[in-house]
C-alpha cells in the first residue's frame, strides 16, 4: 500500500539540462539504493526469524502473531500522518525501522514456502519490478491520468483481503492476487515517474534526502506486495 499524497512535490528546478539530468540521475539512484538496502533488511531479518525456533516459535505460534503481522500497517500510518513534519534523518531512521518490521512480519514466508520457490518468485519480482521501474523512467507518456484508476483498484484489493480473512476464500485470493499483481505493477511504473517529476536539484540536501527516502519507501511497498502476490502462484509450500 502506498499511503502518500502522490501529487507531494518539491518544486522545480532552474538549472541547465545537462546539469539537471545528472542530478536526475544520482537522485534515482539514492533511491534505488535506499529501497536495495531496505530489502536486504527486511530479507535478513525475514531469513533469520524465519529459520529460528526460538524467535518464531514465540511469535507465530501464538496471538503475538497479529501484532506482528498488523505492525507494518501501523507504521504506514505513522508515514501517512507525519510526511510533511518528519526530518531527513528521522524519516530515513522510520525507514529502516519499517523494514525491520516488515522482515519480522514476513518471517512466516519461510515457514510456508521452500527456499528455492521463495528465490524463484524474488527474481520474477524483481524483473518484472526492474521493467515496470525502467519504463516509468524512461516513457514519455503522462502516467498520471491512470492515477485514478490504480488507487481504486488497490483500494479494492486492501477491502478484498481484509474480507477474505473472514471469508478464506481460494477463489477470491486468486483474483486478489491477479487484481493485486496488475496493480503494484502500474503503480511502480507511475511512482518512478512521480520520483522523477518531483525532483529538483535547486532545493537543499535535507529536502532532496527527504524526498528520495519517501521515493524508495513507495517502490519498496510496490515491490513487497508484487513478491507477496506472486507467491500464490509460483510458491511452493513446505
Amino acid at each position: 500500500m502506498d499511503p502518500f499524497n502522490r501529487n507531494y512535490s518539491i518544486g522545480t528546478g532552474t538549472e541547465s539540462a545537462g546539469e539537471l539530468d545528472m542530478g536526475l540521475r544520482q537522485h534515482m539512484l539514492r533511491v534505488y539504493n535506499y529501497m536495495g538496502l531496505g530489502l536486504v533488511i527486511t530479507g535478513l531479518v525475514a531469513f533469520i526469524v524465519g529459520s529460528t525456533p526460538a524467535l518464531y516459535v514465540p511469535i507465530f505460534q501464538t496471538p503475538l502473531k497479529w501484532v506482528v503481522m498488523l505492525a507494518p500497517l501501523a507504521f504506514v500510518f505513522f508515514f501517512s500522518f507525519k510526511i510533511h513534519s518528519m526530518s531527513a534523518s528521522a524519516a530515513q531512521m522510520a525507514f529502516w525501522a519499517f523494514c525491520g518490521v516488515m522482515g519480522l512480519s514476513m518471517a512466516s514466508v519461510f515457514l510456508v514456502f521452500t527456499g528455492t520457490s521463495i528465490a524463484r518468485t524474488f527474481f520474477i519480482a524483481a524483473t518484472m519490478f526492474g521493467a515496470m521501474s525502467l519504463y516509468g523512467y524512461t516513457t514519455r507518456r503522462d502516467l498520471s491520468k491512470f492515477g485514478s484508476f490504480l488507487m481504486m483498484g488497490l483500494i479494492g484489493v486492501v477491502i478484498a483481503s481484509v474480507v477474505n480473512i473472514f471469508l478464506g476464500s481460494s477463489a477470491l485470493q486468486f483474483a486478489i492476487s491477479v487484481i493485486g499483481i496488475v496493480v503494484f505493477v502500474g503503480l511502480t511504473a507511475w511512482d518512478t515517474q512521480n520520483i522523477k517529476e518531483q525532483y529538483a536539484e535547486n532545493h537543499d540536501q535535507e529536502s532532496l534526502q527527504k524526498l528520495a527516502v519517501f521515493g524508495a519507501l513507495s517502490l519498496y511497498l510496490n515491490f513487497v506486495n508484487i513478491f507477496q502476490l506472486l507467491l500464490n502462484f509460483t510458491g511452493e509450500r513446505e
